[in-house]
């Protein structure tokens, strides 16, 4: 999930440099949200071991 995360950053900071700023948002956006869940994911990774015992 964070691979995808980072090409979705890549590819927004590609387009706004050639100056497509809707797609640049749009992958930004993806791309944060992806990352809030793959942090989400992490954090309970972490968590579950030591709730189960």
């Amino acid at each position: 999930m964070l691979s995808w995360a980072i090409t979705f950053l890549i590819i927004a900071l590609i387009a706004a440099l050639l100056g497509f700023g809707g797609i640049a948002g749009a992958a930004s956006g993806i791309a944060q949200v992806l990352f809030v869940v793959f942090l989400i994911a992490f954090v309970v990774s972490l968590i579950w071991p030591r709730v189960r015992t």
